[in-house]
């Protein structure tokens, strides 16, 4: 076994165990902080085939953005860990055939004549010139033009349907339009109505007030 392969089954055995205890931690936190584990290890093995550029967007992304607003999120909420975990093992039969059956998807595509190591054999050696984003920027834009397309419509179709869900009305909470609110005049809001003196007589009874 040669020394890249080894760190290679290192950063994996790594990966695997995150996403494990980031679907079986029981604090969300806990959570939350494995997948920031799993993402530092998938950066790895991401420099292992020498595309530095993916594993830095990596961490500057997902790591660095995603999950600290996850983690305020997690920690600003008072969840109820005991509700949240209502009903787990009534699912953990079907979640338990999906894993399966993906395991064993992943097991034929990957261990097929597409994937082998005598087929995507480890990275050739590259100069000290080489542009890894030039690279990965040429290859989006020619050989896989279309599916990057096809997941930005996605993505903008995503981003769509968040904000229609924000600005939808619901009849049990109150709605305020800005433009209505700049429109109010003084007169619109503060209504100043003249009113007679009024005299009350004050009978023996202590409390009991009449009125003329």
């Amino acid at each position: 076994m040669s020394y890249t392969t080894a760190i290679f089954y290192f950063f994996a055995a790594i990966l695997v165990f995150a996403g494990l205890r980031v679907i079986t931690a029981r604090n969300p936190v806990h959570a939350a902080l494995f997948l920031v584990l799993a993402f530092f290890t998938a950066a790895g093995l991401w420099m292992l085939l020498e595309a530095e550029f993916l594993a830095i967007t990596l961490v500057l992304v997902y790591v660095g953005a995603v999950m600290v607003l996850f983690l305020f999120v997690v920690m600003m909420l008072d969840i109820n860990l005991d509700k949240l975990r209502e009903g787990f093992w009534n699912y953990a039969p079907l979640a338990g055939f999906v894993s399966v059956l993906l395991v064993i998807e992943m097991a034929l595509i990957l261990g097929s004549r597409h994937f082998g190591l005598d087929v995507m054999a480890a990275p050739a050696p590259h100069p000290a010139d080489y542009s890894n984003t030039k690279e990965l920027g040429r290859l989006i834009y020619t050989d896989y033009v279309y599916a990057f397309e096809l997941a930005a419509v996605i993505l903008l179709v995503a981003i769509v349907a968040a904000i229609a869900l924000t600005l939808r009305r619901r009849k049990d909470s109150k709605y305020i339009d800005p433009a209505e609110q700049v429109k109010v005049k003084r007169n619109d809001r503060l209504r100043i109505v003249k009113m007679g003196a009024v005299k009350r007589e004050v009978s023996g009874v202590r409390g009991e007030e009449k009125n003329p």
